[in-house]
Protein backbone atom coordinates (compact mmCIF):
# COMPACT_ATOMS: atom_id res chain seq x y z
CA UNK A 1 0.00 0.00 0.00
CA UNK A 2 1.27 3.45 -0.96
CA UNK A 3 2.15 5.08 2.43
CA UNK A 4 -0.05 8.71 2.99
CA UNK A 5 1.79 10.04 5.29
CA UNK A 6 3.34 12.84 3.09
CA UNK A 7 -0.32 14.34 1.72
CA UNK A 8 -1.03 17.80 2.67
CA UNK A 9 -4.16 19.37 2.90
CA UNK A 10 -4.96 23.03 2.97
CA UNK A 11 -8.06 24.79 3.91
CA UNK A 12 -8.77 28.95 4.18
CA UNK A 13 -11.54 31.04 5.36
CA UNK A 14 -11.72 34.45 5.54
CA UNK A 15 -10.30 35.93 9.09
CA UNK A 16 -11.06 39.24 10.85
CA UNK A 17 -7.53 40.91 10.09
CA UNK A 18 -7.74 41.52 14.36
CA UNK A 19 -8.12 37.95 14.59
CA UNK A 20 -4.99 36.50 13.52
CA UNK A 21 -2.66 35.98 16.31
CA UNK A 22 1.26 35.24 15.76
CA UNK A 23 1.63 31.77 14.06
CA UNK A 24 3.85 29.01 15.03
CA UNK A 25 5.69 26.86 12.87
CA UNK A 26 6.20 23.08 13.05
CA UNK A 27 6.27 19.61 11.47
CA UNK A 28 4.46 16.55 11.07
CA UNK A 29 7.52 14.60 12.52
CA UNK A 30 7.74 17.35 15.52
CA UNK A 31 4.46 17.03 16.54
CA UNK A 32 4.10 13.28 16.26
CA UNK A 33 7.02 13.70 18.82
CA UNK A 34 5.61 16.24 20.91
CA UNK A 35 2.38 14.58 21.09
CA UNK A 36 3.94 11.22 21.86
CA UNK A 37 6.30 12.77 24.47
CA UNK A 38 3.31 14.39 26.52
CA UNK A 39 1.93 10.40 26.27
CA UNK A 40 4.81 9.00 27.73
CA UNK A 41 5.12 11.75 30.32
CA UNK A 42 2.16 10.99 32.34
CA UNK A 43 1.57 7.21 33.77
CA UNK A 44 -0.81 8.17 36.27
CA UNK A 45 -2.55 11.09 38.62
CA UNK A 46 -4.01 12.78 41.58
CA UNK A 47 -6.65 15.42 40.99
CA UNK A 48 -9.33 17.08 42.70
CA UNK A 49 -11.77 17.98 39.93
CA UNK A 50 -14.68 20.26 39.67
CA UNK A 51 -17.12 18.35 37.14
CA UNK A 52 -19.26 19.98 35.04
CA UNK A 53 -21.89 17.26 33.83
CA UNK A 54 -24.54 18.61 31.07
CA UNK A 55 -26.71 16.12 28.55
CA UNK A 56 -29.08 16.43 25.41
CA UNK A 57 -28.70 17.81 22.13
CA UNK A 58 -29.16 20.63 20.05
CA UNK A 59 -31.07 17.68 17.46
CA UNK A 60 -32.90 16.50 19.97
CA UNK A 61 -34.24 20.34 21.42
CA UNK A 62 -33.70 19.08 25.18
CA UNK A 63 -30.59 20.31 27.21
CA UNK A 64 -30.84 19.39 31.26
CA UNK A 65 -28.03 21.14 33.25
CA UNK A 66 -26.50 19.43 36.19
CA UNK A 67 -25.08 21.36 39.36
CA UNK A 68 -21.19 21.24 39.61
CA UNK A 69 -20.02 18.43 41.51
CA UNK A 70 -16.51 18.21 43.30
CA UNK A 71 -14.64 15.06 42.65
CA UNK A 72 -11.65 13.27 43.46
CA UNK A 73 -9.59 11.50 40.20
CA UNK A 74 -7.26 8.52 40.50
CA UNK A 75 -5.92 7.83 37.27
CA UNK A 76 -2.91 4.76 36.43
CA UNK A 77 -1.91 3.70 33.06
CA UNK A 78 -3.27 1.91 31.08
CA UNK A 79 -6.69 1.89 31.92
CA UNK A 80 -7.21 1.81 35.59
CA UNK A 81 -9.47 4.64 37.21
CA UNK A 82 -11.06 5.84 40.05
CA UNK A 83 -13.75 8.58 39.94
CA UNK A 84 -15.60 9.94 42.88
CA UNK A 85 -18.43 12.26 42.83
CA UNK A 86 -19.28 14.60 46.09
CA UNK A 87 -22.11 16.89 46.71
CA UNK A 88 -21.09 20.84 47.47
CA UNK A 89 -21.33 21.78 50.91
CA UNK A 90 -21.74 18.39 52.41
CA UNK A 91 -19.34 16.34 50.79
CA UNK A 92 -21.59 13.32 50.59
CA UNK A 93 -20.92 10.77 47.84
CA UNK A 94 -22.95 10.98 44.83
CA UNK A 95 -21.35 8.81 43.14
CA UNK A 96 -18.38 6.23 42.87
CA UNK A 97 -16.99 4.80 39.67
CA UNK A 98 -14.24 2.14 39.05
CA UNK A 99 -12.86 0.70 35.81
CA UNK A 100 -10.10 -1.70 35.39
CA UNK A 101 -10.29 -1.29 31.57
CA UNK A 102 -12.27 -4.57 31.04
CA UNK A 103 -15.02 -4.16 33.79
CA UNK A 104 -16.84 -1.00 34.91
CA UNK A 105 -18.15 -0.47 38.32
CA UNK A 106 -20.78 2.20 39.79
CA UNK A 107 -22.01 3.01 43.09
CA UNK A 108 -25.02 5.48 42.49
CA UNK A 109 -25.85 6.48 46.22
CA UNK A 110 -28.98 8.16 45.11
CA UNK A 111 -30.62 4.85 43.92
CA UNK A 112 -28.86 2.44 46.04
CA UNK A 113 -27.85 0.95 43.39
CA UNK A 114 -24.55 -1.19 42.11
CA UNK A 115 -23.91 -1.10 38.42
CA UNK A 116 -21.40 -3.48 36.94
CA UNK A 117 -21.16 -4.34 33.32
CA UNK A 118 -18.13 -4.40 30.54
CA UNK A 119 -16.60 -1.29 29.13
CA UNK A 120 -17.27 -2.49 25.97
CA UNK A 121 -21.10 -1.64 26.40
CA UNK A 122 -22.26 0.75 23.54
CA UNK A 123 -26.10 0.23 24.31
CA UNK A 124 -27.66 4.10 25.48
CA UNK A 125 -29.36 4.52 28.56
CA UNK A 126 -32.50 6.93 27.91
CA UNK A 127 -31.17 8.96 30.49
CA UNK A 128 -27.90 10.47 28.98
CA UNK A 129 -26.29 10.93 31.90
CA UNK A 130 -26.12 7.09 33.01
CA UNK A 131 -23.99 6.88 29.85
CA UNK A 132 -21.25 8.10 31.62
CA UNK A 133 -18.63 5.48 32.02
CA UNK A 134 -15.01 6.16 33.56
CA UNK A 135 -13.69 4.52 30.91
CA UNK A 136 -14.60 7.83 29.09
CA UNK A 137 -12.46 10.04 31.16
CA UNK A 138 -9.42 7.40 30.92
CA UNK A 139 -9.47 8.02 27.32
CA UNK A 140 -9.37 11.74 27.82
CA UNK A 141 -6.57 11.81 30.69
CA UNK A 142 -3.80 9.22 28.93
CA UNK A 143 -3.29 9.78 25.23
CA UNK A 144 -2.38 6.64 23.45
CA UNK A 145 0.77 7.01 22.13
CA UNK A 146 1.08 6.79 18.38
CA UNK A 147 3.61 4.04 16.46
CA UNK A 148 6.13 4.82 13.88
CA UNK A 149 4.92 3.70 10.44
CA UNK A 150 0.91 4.89 11.07
CA UNK A 151 -0.84 6.30 8.09
CA UNK A 152 -1.28 10.18 8.79
CA UNK A 153 -2.31 13.16 7.32
CA UNK A 154 -1.08 16.53 7.87
CA UNK A 155 -3.12 20.16 7.62
CA UNK A 156 -3.59 23.27 8.23
CA UNK A 157 -6.71 24.65 8.93
CA UNK A 158 -8.05 27.95 9.08
CA UNK A 159 -11.07 29.56 10.96
CA UNK A 160 -12.18 32.21 12.34
CA UNK A 161 -11.39 31.36 16.08
CA UNK A 162 -7.79 29.84 15.28
CA UNK A 163 -5.30 28.19 13.17
CA UNK A 164 -4.22 25.10 13.72
CA UNK A 165 -2.13 21.99 12.15
CA UNK A 166 -4.39 19.05 12.24
CA UNK A 167 -2.86 15.49 12.36
CA UNK A 168 -5.39 12.62 10.91
CA UNK A 169 -4.81 9.25 11.98
CA UNK A 170 -5.83 6.88 9.65
CA UNK A 171 -6.55 2.98 9.83
CA UNK A 172 -6.52 -0.10 8.23
CA UNK A 173 -11.04 -1.37 7.50
CA UNK A 174 -11.57 -4.78 7.83
CA UNK A 175 -12.71 -5.25 3.93
CA UNK A 176 -9.59 -2.87 2.73
CA UNK A 177 -9.33 1.18 2.40
CA UNK A 178 -8.95 3.03 4.96
CA UNK A 179 -10.63 4.91 7.40
CA UNK A 180 -10.25 7.81 10.08
CA UNK A 181 -9.64 6.79 13.69
CA UNK A 182 -8.74 10.25 15.46
CA UNK A 183 -7.77 13.78 14.69
CA UNK A 184 -5.21 15.44 16.63
CA UNK A 185 -6.03 19.90 16.96
CA UNK A 186 -2.96 21.54 17.61
CA UNK A 187 -3.46 25.63 18.11
CA UNK A 188 -0.60 27.59 16.33
CA UNK A 189 -0.56 30.14 18.84
CA UNK A 190 1.31 27.66 21.24
CA UNK A 191 1.44 24.51 19.24
CA UNK A 192 -0.46 22.88 22.31
CA UNK A 193 -2.60 19.87 21.72
CA UNK A 194 -6.10 21.80 21.68
CA UNK A 195 -8.34 19.04 20.74
CA UNK A 196 -8.78 15.19 20.24
CA UNK A 197 -11.33 13.53 18.17
CA UNK A 198 -11.93 9.56 18.60
CA UNK A 199 -13.61 7.79 15.64
CA UNK A 200 -15.25 4.70 15.61
CA UNK A 201 -16.09 2.86 12.42
CA UNK A 202 -17.73 4.08 9.58
CA UNK A 203 -16.72 7.72 10.63
CA UNK A 204 -18.65 7.91 14.10
CA UNK A 205 -17.26 10.42 15.97
CA UNK A 206 -17.27 8.72 19.23
CA UNK A 207 -15.83 11.50 21.56
CA UNK A 208 -14.58 14.97 21.22
CA UNK A 209 -12.17 16.14 23.97
CA UNK A 210 -10.86 19.64 24.12
CA UNK A 211 -8.17 20.76 25.95
CA UNK A 212 -7.29 24.24 27.33
CA UNK A 213 -5.60 26.59 30.06
CA UNK A 214 -2.47 23.90 30.14
CA UNK A 215 0.20 24.64 32.77
CA UNK A 216 3.02 23.39 34.91
CA UNK A 217 2.11 20.06 36.47
CA UNK A 218 2.40 19.61 39.94
CA UNK A 219 4.79 16.26 40.09
CA UNK A 220 6.18 14.08 43.22
CA UNK A 221 9.09 13.42 40.96
CA UNK A 222 10.19 17.25 40.62
CA UNK A 223 11.22 16.81 43.99
CA UNK A 224 12.58 13.12 43.57
CA UNK A 225 14.49 11.47 40.72
CA UNK A 226 12.98 12.46 37.79
CA UNK A 227 14.14 16.35 36.68
CA UNK A 228 12.66 15.84 33.20
CA UNK A 229 9.44 15.52 35.09
CA UNK A 230 9.76 19.22 36.23
CA UNK A 231 8.90 20.29 32.75
CA UNK A 232 5.29 18.81 32.41
CA UNK A 233 2.64 20.62 31.28
CA UNK A 234 -1.14 19.50 31.74
CA UNK A 235 -4.49 20.94 30.91
CA UNK A 236 -6.46 22.19 34.10
CA UNK A 237 -9.29 22.53 31.62
CA UNK A 238 -11.18 19.36 29.40
CA UNK A 239 -13.93 19.36 28.19
CA UNK A 240 -15.33 15.92 26.73
CA UNK A 241 -18.16 15.42 24.69
CA UNK A 242 -19.95 11.89 23.77
CA UNK A 243 -22.04 12.44 20.46
CA UNK A 244 -22.92 8.62 20.58
CA UNK A 245 -24.09 9.00 24.40
CA UNK A 246 -25.65 12.14 24.09
CA UNK A 247 -23.81 14.21 27.28
CA UNK A 248 -21.11 16.19 28.09
CA UNK A 249 -18.88 16.20 30.87
CA UNK A 250 -16.29 19.28 32.16
CA UNK A 251 -13.06 18.29 33.85
CA UNK A 252 -11.62 20.85 35.59
CA UNK A 253 -8.62 20.41 37.63
CA UNK A 254 -7.82 22.39 41.28
CA UNK A 255 -5.18 20.29 42.41
CA UNK A 256 -2.97 17.65 40.42
CA UNK A 257 -0.21 15.38 41.60
CA UNK A 258 1.70 13.28 38.70
CA UNK A 259 3.37 9.86 38.64
CA UNK A 260 3.46 9.53 42.66
CA UNK A 261 3.07 5.45 43.07
CA UNK A 262 -0.85 4.96 44.20
CA UNK A 263 -1.49 1.85 45.91
CA UNK A 264 -3.75 -0.88 44.53
CA UNK A 265 -6.37 -1.36 46.95
CA UNK A 266 -7.21 2.77 45.86
CA UNK A 267 -8.89 1.57 43.09
CA UNK A 268 -11.04 -1.25 44.70
CA UNK A 269 -14.64 -0.42 44.41
CA UNK A 270 -16.66 -3.15 46.62
CA UNK A 271 -20.36 -3.42 46.35
CA UNK A 272 -21.74 -1.22 49.69
CA UNK A 273 -24.02 -3.71 51.68
CA UNK A 274 -27.90 -2.69 51.24
CA UNK A 275 -27.38 -2.16 47.89
CA UNK A 276 -29.29 -3.25 44.19
CA UNK A 277 -26.64 -5.43 42.10
CA UNK A 278 -27.17 -4.50 38.46
CA UNK A 279 -25.45 -6.52 36.14
CA UNK A 280 -25.88 -4.15 32.98
CA UNK A 281 -25.67 -6.87 30.38
CA UNK A 282 -28.73 -8.66 32.12
CA UNK A 283 -30.92 -5.71 32.13
CA UNK A 284 -30.12 -4.75 28.86
CA UNK A 285 -31.17 -8.62 27.40
CA UNK A 286 -35.05 -8.39 29.46
CA UNK A 287 -35.56 -4.93 27.90
CA UNK A 288 -34.98 -6.41 24.06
Amino acid sequence: MMAVGCITIKRRIEVKKGDIRPLLESSEENLLASYNGQARAVQNLQATVALIPSTGSTSSGVIEEYHDVTGFILAQRPATVRVIGQAPVVAKNIFDMASDGEEFRIYISSKNEFLVGPTTLTRRSNKPIENLRPNHIVEALFWTELKPGKNVLFEQFDWDQGRYYILTLLRQMAGGGLETARKIWYDRADLRVSRVQVYGPVGRLDSDITYSDWQPAGTASTTRSAPVAAQISYARDIKIWRPQDDYKLEVQILKLILNDPISADRFVLNQPGGTDLVHIEEEISTHR
